[in-house]
């Protein structure tokens, strides 16, 4: 994994050079930071416990460096509000960044009370928060412990953050975001930079249109609004349009110059060793294969299966990778790490690849913004083969079944790197053709309406819905998954008691096959005379939420996307079926940006109810929200039953 995008990057002349960087230093800040005044907080009515009576934000892009003035006033306007409040805390990593705190201090009544007081109480602590994730970034962080706090207090701090990395190759980047609950009594951003430097700035809905002023030979962007209120996002938009209240700041001209930036660093760590056991592996997956398709599935099982994942983000780890012999004789590495291995990998086996950033979970839009690399949080291969393009990635593990098995991508964009600079690229991602999750329930009432129905459930799975499963049922003891899935079973479906409980997990995907006996309720209709066993619903799609008013209204909504599923439940009736009939929905139909198929029958004994859908499109137009969700609740009310004879 990359170095997570920073909200606060950055240059201030007033930390000395030998500042030690694993300590805050504690002093006033800088001389081009304009200190505000605390504000009039904002109306106590409807407000949240705790209220932000000043966001003040102040960049300053520097050869030197580039420096980030935080200052945030809170008061405590109600009892709830003291639980978040046992301590205040600043974050950064050593390697690259300096710290200095200015002020930490309670407000009661006019009066200031000190809890600096010089860093004498200051705790400074390596956390690693994500540890379990296998993630190790170096980061520290300085708490502060908060004594003493009383409802109506203002809580009054203030730091700075200075970012030295000389891997940007001076390139500066700063995004802010009008992120506080309710309203604060004033939001600010201010951004400095050398007049003459070229920096593009660009704001999303909701900001507000900051002024651009000259002044001592610096050009300073400014955003001050009293009594800010935040805007809200739209309920069910993609991505894109999620992002409102934001300011991005950056002296990149172009995605290629990221792309440049980057090049060198995966392209060294890709050179091999004479003696490296790496080309001994490509040797071995050449003898064995000589499908240029199968060599390059081969490469990537070996760096999936025989290196585990373990981020490294200390010093230059963040954005740098070690090398491809380190990664293997180590047999660990993180993404950056099992990149580079598989491009050398492939440089071996004669197939093209190169390096290529995305955003795992943040790529809706990525064409939208301005060029940076903290917009990026991952990457992978980007491989050519054949005419078409493959993306690999060595941090996923249990792939089968060769390179077109594996899943489309979803994170919309990629940055390839390449010496010359490259831009975004779009990766395309089809609508499922197969089903990725199959379910069916199998019941035999044929002893009679009076018996218990032998029961079968099974699903099937493959692609990415197979997966999980897979990882669980090679890690888990069989006694606890079992458990775990009678458990989630009987959540459901109350009714079928389970007897036994078996699972099989193959490259082809994963089944889970669970038998027992069901409490068939045939209830009597006593308007008709005759009994009826209700089945549950098939699983359709949920409606669309409506949205209040507010910036994107009108954006579109975001289906679940790839989605491919199919539900079929059956029921064997007595006496072969004879003079049972069946009430269901027949027929197809495409709403809501669904694909939606239906079918109900009796054939011979047996009574049948299937339902497939399947995404078409990744997001569908608000105007046609109210005719979807008016056919999605007409097929939610659809009614499934069999009726035996009088």
């Amino acid at each position: 994994m990359l170095r997570p995008a920073l909200a606060v990057l950055a240059a201030a002349a007033w930390i000395s050079p030998a500042a030690a960087a694993d300590r805050p230093a504690f002093g006033p800040p800088a001389a081009w930071i304009a200190v505000a005044d605390i504000p009039q907080a904002p109306p106590e009515d409807g407000a949240a416990a705790v209220q932000v009576v000043l966001d003040d934000n102040q960049t300053r892009f520097s050869p030197q460096g580039d420096a980030y003035y935080n200052r945030r006033v809170y008061r405590i306007a109600r009892t709830e509000g003291l639980t978040g409040f046992q301590s205040r805390q600043v974050t950064w990593d050593p390697a690259v960044e300096e710290v200095a705190w200015h002020t930490l201090r309670i407000i009661r009544g006019g009066k200031a009370i000190d809890l600096l007081k010089g860093g004498k109480d200051m705790l400074v602590l390596r956390r690693e928060t994500n540890l379990e994730r296998a993630m190790l970034d170096g980061r520290l962080t300085a708490s502060r412990q908060i004594e003493g706090l009383q409802v109506g207090d203002l809580v009054d701090m203030a730091w700075t953050v200075v970012r030295r990395d000389p891997i940007v190759e001076g390139h500066s980047y700063d995004y802010e975001r009008m992120q506080f609950p309710g309203a604060a009594g004033r939001y600010r951003a201010r951004v400095w930079w050398p007049q003459g430097q070229d920096v593009r700035w660009k704001t999303t809905e909701g900001y507000g249109e900051p002024t651009v002023t000259q002044e001592d030979g610096w050009t300073l962007l400014e955003r001050d609004q009293p009594l800010a209120v935040a805007p809200k996002p739209p309920l069910g938009a993609p991505p894109r349009f999620q992002r409102l209240g934001d300011l991005e700041v950056s002296s990149y001209g172009a995605w290629a110059e990221v792309s440049r930036v980057m090049s060198p660093h995966f392209a060294r760590a890709a050179i091999l060793k004479p003696d490296s056991d790496v080309r001994a592996q490509a040797g071995a997956i050449a003898a064995e294969h000589k499908d240029p398709k199968a060599r390059a599935f081969a490469a990537l099982k070996l760096v999936e299966d025989q290196t585990r994942y373990l981020f490294l983000g200390m010093g230059e780890g963040g954005y740098v990778p070690a090398a491809a012999d380190e990664t293997w004789e180590r047999r660990f590495g993180d993404c950056k790490g099992k990149t580079v291995l598989l491009l050398a990998l492939l440089g071996e086996l004669g197939i093209e690849a190169e390096p290529a950033l995305v955003s795992l979970g943040g790529g809706d839009g990525m064409d939208e913004r301005l060029p940076s690399l903290s917009a990026f949080n991952h990457v992978l291969v980007r491989a050519s083969i054949e005419g078409r393009t493959y993306w690999l990635d060595g941090t996923r593990s249990g792939d089968r079944g060769g390179l077109d098995a594996l899943p489309a991508p979803g994170w919309r964009w990629a940055l390839p790197l390449r010496a010359e600079g490259a831009e975004l690229e779009r990766a395309a991602e089809p609508p499922l053709t197969q089903p990725q999750v199959v379910a069916s329930i199998h019941l035999d009432a044929s002893r009679g309406l009076a018996e218990a129905a032998p029961a079968r459930v099974e699903m099937r799975m493959q692609g990415e819905a197979a997966a999980s499963f897979q990882q669980l049922a090679a890690r888990a003891p069989k006694a606890d998954l079992e458990r775990t899935f009678r458990q989630a079973f009987s959540a459901s479906y109350s009714w079928i008691e389970l007897d036994d409980v078996a699972w099989d997990s193959q490259p082809s995907g994963f089944s889970l096959v669970m038998t027992g006996r069901a409490e068939v309720d045939w209830r009597e209709n006593p308007d008709l005379g005759v009994r009826e066993f209700r089945l549950p619903g098939a699983g359709g799609v949920a409606a669309f939420p409506r949205r209040e008013p507010g910036p994107n209204r009108d954006a579109p909504y975001a289906v679940s996307y790839p989605m491919f599923r199919q539900s079929v439940t059956e029921v064997v009736l007595p006496d072969g079926g004879r003079g049972f009939t069946i009430r269901g929905p027949n027929g197809e139909q495409t709403v809501g940006g669904y694909e939606i198929k239906q079918s109900s029958a009796i054939q011979g004994e047996v009574a049948r109810f299937t339902t497939q859908v399947r995404s078409v499109t990744p997001e569908i137009a608000a105007s046609e929200i109210e005719a979807a969700n008016r056919t999605l609740r007409s097929l939610a009310a659809q009614e499934y039953f069999v009726r035996a004879p009088k």
